[in-house]
């Protein structure tokens, strides 16, 4: 059961916020809760020990500290700050951490650059007749949260929680 949560949760979370984020340029508060009290319900039953769960909040409180410095500055929406702290506290301080920033610093720039051509393009998609969404062409935001789930799905396998479930079902 235990298995089930993990596989589950962490993905449809991230999908939801890269939707939601491409469509409406907001990511909802309860999918970071939702990601946040997942952790904190399947971390014990996952065999971390008390060390190993201080370290997961620790990484998010890091993350967090990174995110709201960013966010205060305008350079970050704030509920990419929430889902990118959120996603760090299922990786934990280890290497899967540094991989899934890694993923998600590189991602985010293709994202930008990507969104950056459709938006100088915007009027011959429009005469193509291409529909887009309206966020993605006239918005001044950029969906970072597409960049943190697909950087998350990326890292997934390796996170702490993931190699526990699958050894747990060996």
């Amino acid at each position: 059961m235990i298995e089930a949560v993990i596989f589950v949760v962490f993905p449809i979370c991230l999908a939801l916020a890269a939707f939601t984020d491409l469509f409406t340029m907001t990511i909802p508060n309860r999918i970071p809760a939702l990601l946040l009290a997942g952790f904190l319900v399947v971390a014990p039953f996952a065999g971390l020990g008390w060390a190993e769960f201080g370290m997961h909040l620790a990484a998010g409180l890091l993350v967090f500290s990174v995110c709201f410095a960013l966010f205060a500055t305008n350079i970050m929406g704030g509920g990419d700050a929430k889902l990118l702290t959120a996603a760090a506290v299922w990786f934990g301080f280890n290497q899967s951490l540094f991989l899934f920033l890694v993923y998600v610093a590189y991602l985010g720039g293709v994202v930008t650059i990507a969104i950056l051509m459709l938006r100088a393009r915007s009027n011959t998609l429009m005469a193509a007749g291409l529909t887009l969404p309206g966020s993605l062409l006239w918005a001044k935001k950029i969906p970072y949260g597409i960049a943190i789930a697909i950087g998350g799905f990326l890292a997934f396998p390796s996170s702490p929680l993931v190699i526990s479930a699958l050894q747990r079902l060996q």
